[in-house]
Formats: C-alpha cells, sequence, structure tokens
C-alpha cells in the first residue's frame, strides 16, 4: 500500500507495511557532481506531481572494503549521482508529533551508507520514534582539503540533511523540535563537530556518540592525503585538477592510498578539519544532553580477521609504543592486568583505551567539570539501575537536569560487553549496531545466528527512552562515573571500571 507526504520540494510517494511507513531515497540536496562538485551542498529542485520514494537512492561514490572486512560489514552499492538522499521510517499513522533519531553511518569517512539492511529503521518507528538516516559524500569528494574548495563538505553535507529534517519532518509525525542525532564510528566523529558548529546550531536537541571520540586535525595534515593522490594522479593537489580526472580512476586510486588503513593501525585517511568556519579551532562545550561509549574490545575487528593479533611480537609492541608515544610503564599496566595476554591483545587493548575509550572519558568528564561550575547541586543517585532498561523522569527535556538544571546537559556513558562468538571477534567494533536497531537478522555477519534477543531489547529501548526523554534509564554521569555495561545474560551499572587502565590516558 502507497502513502503520500508532503516536503517543501514536492510530494514523495511510500510504501506501508503493517504499521510503518517508508520513505527512501528523498534527495535533500542537488547532485554533488557538475557544478556542483567539491562545492557546498546545493538545494534541490522541486518537483512537480508525486516522486516516488519506494526504493533506495544512489549511494556516494566508493570501493567495498578490503578482505575480510567486505564479508564482515558488506557495503551497498547503488550507482547514480543523486547521491545527497535520505530515508525516513514512521508509524502509519501518528497523533502527537513523535521524537525523530537521525542515522549517521560510520566507515571512516570513506565507506559506508543508509541504505545498509542493518540501518533499517522499522523497531524504532514500532516504538513511536521516527527515524531518518542520511547518505553523506565520502573519501576525496567529502573530506579532501582542497585551496579551491570548501572544508568538510561531507560534514556540510549532514548539516544540509538536518536542515532538511527541522523544515520537512513534520510532514512525517516527526517533532522538529526533538530531534536527536546518532552516529556510530566516523558517524560519531562527525556529531561530534556538529555539536560545537555553528552551522548546526539548534538542528538538534540530543545526541548519541557510538563508538568515536571528538577528533578533528589541521588543514595541513587533513591535505596530505589529497597531496599523495595528487602525485599518484599527476594532477595539481586542487579540487579543478581531481574534477578532471575520471571517477573510477579518482576511487582506484583513493583505494590503493587508504583502503588498508584502518582507526587502530593508522595509516593515510581522510578527516575533519578545524575550518573556523563549520569547525571552529576553540569550540564551546556542547550544551545538550549527550549518550556516548563503546564496545569492550573494539581493536578486535581489525585485529583479528586480519590475523594482526597473532603477528605482533614483543618487537613490533615495541614499536608501536614508540610510535605513539607510549610511555613504557602503560604497557607494563596492561600486561600486568592481562598476565599470559598476548603482545597482539596488549597492543590492541591499549589502542581501544587510547583512542576510543580515553577520549571519551575526557569528553564526559569535561562536561561534569562544566555542570559543576554551572550547578552546585549534588549528583543523582536512582536505585533504578538494578531493573535492565532502569526507569525515565516523564518531565525529563533536552538539556534539562533532574537535579536542577544545567547548562551543559547530562552525560551517560555506556559499554558494550557481549562477546561476539563468530571468528573470535569478541565485543568488537560496530557488533552493538544490530542490537541498538534491534535488528539482530542482519547483523549475523558480525554476531552470528544465535546473538541474544534479551539484550537487544534492552539496549535498543534505552536508545529510545533516551530519544524521547533524554534519559535512557540509568544514573547520570558523576565523580563516580557510573558506566550502563551491556551484556548477556543481563545488564548492570558499573562504577569506575577498569579505572587502573583508565588513569594511564587520562
Amino acid at each position: 500500500m502507497d502513502i503520500i507526504a508532503a516536503t517543501r520540494h514536492g510530494k514523495v510517494r511510500g510504501r506501508v507495511d503493517g504499521s510503518i511507513a517508508s520513505y527512501l531515497g528523498i534527495p535533500y540536496a542537488a547532485a554533488p557532481f557538475g557544478a556542483h562538485r567539491f562545492r557546498a551542498p546545493a538545494p534541490v529542485e522541486p518537483w512537480e506531481g508525486i516522486r516516488d520514494a519506494l526504493e533506495f537512492g544512489p549511494t556516494a561514490p566508493q570501493r567495498p572494503y578490503r578482505p575480510p572486512l567486505d564479508q564482515l560489514i558488506p557495503d551497498v552499492d547503488i550507482p547514480g549521482e543523486e547521491c545527497l538522499n535520505l530515508n525516513v521510517w514512521a508509524p502509519r499513522t501518528v497523533g502527537a508529533p513523535l521524537p525523530v533519531l537521525v542515522w549517521i553511518h560510520g566507515g571512516s569517512l570513506r565507506n559506508g551508507s543508509a541504505a545498509m539492511p542493518l540501518y533499517d529503521g522499522r523497531a524504532f518507528a514500532r516504538d513511536g520514534v521516527v527515524l531518518v538516516s542520511i547518505n553523506y559524500r565520502l573519501g576525496v569528494e567529502g573530506f579532501g582539503v582542497f585551496p579551491d574548495a570548501p572544508d568538510n563538505r561531507g560534514l556540510l553535507d549532514q548539516i544540509a540533511a538536518l536542515t532538511w529534517v527541522r523544515d520537512n519532518i513534520a510532514g512525517f509525525g516527526g517533532d522538529p523540535g526533538s530531534v536527536t542525532v546518532c552516529g556510530e564510528s566516523a558517524g560519531a566523529i562527525s556529531i561530534a563537530a556538529l555539536l560545537t558548529s555553528p552551522r548546526a546550531a539548534g538542528l538538534f536537541h540530543r545526541a548519541i556518540l557510538q563508538s568515536g571520540p571528538p577528533h578533528t586535525v589541521t588543514r595541513d595534515k587533513g591535505a596530505r592525503t589529497v597531496r599523495a593522490m595528487a602525485k599518484a594522479l599527476r594532477v595539481p593537489a586542487t579540487a579543478e585538477g581531481f574534477a578532471g580526472v575520471d571517477r573510477e580512476r579518482l576511487l582506484d586510486v583513493q583505494d590503493e592510498l587508504v583502503g588498508r588503513a584502518d582507526p587502530v593501525s593508522g595509516g593515510p585517511g581522510f578527516h575533519i578539519v578545524v575550518d573556523d568556519d563549520v569547525v571552529p579551532a576553540d569550540p564551546p562545550p556542547p550544551s545538550v544532553d549527550l549518550l556516548l561509549g563503546c564496545n569492550r574490545e573494539e581493536y578486535r575487528l581489525w585485529f583479528v580477521p586480519s590475523g594482526a593479533v597473532e603477528r605482533v611480537s614483543r618487537l613490533t609492541l615495541r614499536l608501536a609504543l614508540l610510535k605513539f608515544r607510549i610511555p613504557g610503564r602503560v604497557a607494563r599496566l596492561y600486561r600486568a592486568g592481562r598476565p599470559g595476554a598476548k603482545p597482539g591483545v596488549i597492543l590492541g587493548e591499549m589502542a581501544t583505551d587510547l583512542l576510543l575509550r580515553g577520549p571519551l572519558n575526557r569528553l564526559a568528564d569535561s562536561r561534569l567539570a562544566d555542570s559543576r561550575t554551572a550547578d552546585s547541586q549534588p549528583a543523582d543517585s536512582r536505585t533504578a539501575d538494578s531493573q535492565p532498561g532502569g526507569s525515565r523522569t516523564a518531565n525529563s527535556q533536552p538539556g534539562s537536569s533532574r537535579t536542577g538544571g544545567s547548562r551543559t546537559g547530562r552525560t551517560f556513558f555506556y559499554e558494550f560487553a557481549w562477546r561476539s562468538p563468530v571468528l573470535g571477534l569478541g565485543a568488537c567494533h560496530a557488533l552493538e549496531i544490530g542490537f541498538v536497531f534491534d535488528n539482530l537478522r542482519h547483523g549475523e555477519a558480525l554476531s552470528g545466528p544465535d546473538a541474544p534477543q534479551p539484550l537487544a531489547d534492552v539496549m535498543h529501548r534505552a536508545w529510545v527512552d533516551f530519544t524521547t526523554s533524554g534519559d535512557p534509564g540509568w544514573t547520570a554521569w558523576d565523580t563516580r562515573r557510573p558506566v550502563r555495561v551491556f551484556d548477556h545474560p543481563g545488564t548492570s551499572t558499573v562504577l569506575a571500571p577498569r579505572q587502573e587502565d583508565l588513569r594511564a590516558w587520562l
């Protein structure tokens, strides 16, 4: 059965399946090619009549992940130039306007799309949340740094998509005054930048960062990948020079240079850069409620399938310590806490904490310091944490606090700890997504066929509750460092888990 919704650019035809309506491939900006290539996103041209929104739209140009990741995180490739599009899932019938969750996919800013089956938004719509997933430009098209093009074009795309949500989501039953942004990995890194961008001010009211901390680089560092590509292509390191290169050739060279890089081992890649326009050099603290966290064994996605966890020797570990300027005392601390662990495990555990867990804890601590400055009342200590999913405060509002209000908003911290049996991946990077979306069937490549549905029920509910009220169901971050641990067979709130390790980085 079809269903019609109105946007400012024209009407779209979606599809109803049971109680859920879906609208796929709606353009939020003009195709970023031709005159718009390497430019800021341009407005989409209005259309006459009713436009079909029945199939996913084109995906941003990219190459698949290298083996073996291509089997664990299969990309979707839909050809076409109109890749700045989004998808909406909503209840078929809506009374009062519903909270909105905008999903920004990960992929190291060079892979991924909103068309991945794992990101199907039906479960959120079933539970009273309008889910929007977006595509944005990737790789050199979206994040290459040129002297003759705007920086952070992929981030500008995300801002354009959020502007579309503000202006149009009411036509799909959503509340433009209750928008939460949620992203994983590069999507979370993007959200960390959006939190402080003046261009994104007022476009969302809560934020969820999954396995991605604040991370920006200087323009000079961000331009290194473009310079390396220009050398290989034998063209000037300018947008004009790159625009003259066949797009497939451009993707081939990009893949040759950055295809083997990963967040743990490093290597050339694409980054959000400080440009004093979209991303300020001295950003203000974000004022919205935050839900953030990471997975217990993030590194295993890259270290285990590739065999790196077995190949890392004591010498490799020592060289890595030198490369990342990690004091020897830190390695000794990790070895003491993991007797008998292989050097690859020690390196991976340190990399997870150095790149993810430590920075996210620092972000939470910085907001706590700001909250103490704004509000001297004691932190809330509830007893609801003993119940899976906890409870939420009915009158919670974005940026509010149960202890009297805080200009910085509340912070809630989680850790995903359930261990996948697939290839020994354990609690690896990206494993939590199928649980968050209550979509374990499409997450089997990482989790296997027997992932615990009760854990998905609890985790998905926490994300729904946070999107709805700003309260996921456990105690907000305070000096005790409460962390909600999602594991099987249950969940619990742990105070300052593995604090001995964390002290090495804070």
